[in-house]
């Protein structure tokens, strides 16, 4: 089974586009995959992240919002492999 990890984004959101990039070759890496939540596609989550995106949400229901390093989410990924 693929583990999944969730990317709270939004339209024209340069840091967004800047976490993805961290992300990448870490799940690459990894063979996990990565969800982009859109809060333009859901009130719900608008209404939870919305004045807070990117945030990442974890399988074990953490989370680690915008600012974030590769060392730090790698750190973050490494039990979940």
């Amino acid at each position: 089974m693929t583990v999944q990890i969730r990317l709270v984004t939004g339209t024209h959101c340069h840091l967004c586009e800047q976490a993805k990039a961290i992300l990448q070759p870490l799940l690459s890496a990894r063979q996990m995959q990565l969800l982009e939540l859109n809060i333009e596609d859901d009130p719900t989550v608008a209404e939870l992240y919305g004045l807070r995106i990117p945030v990442l949400l974890f399988p074990d229901g953490s989370e680690k919002g915008w600012p974030f390093t590769a060392a730090q989410i790698a750190r973050m990924l490494d039990p979940l492999v």
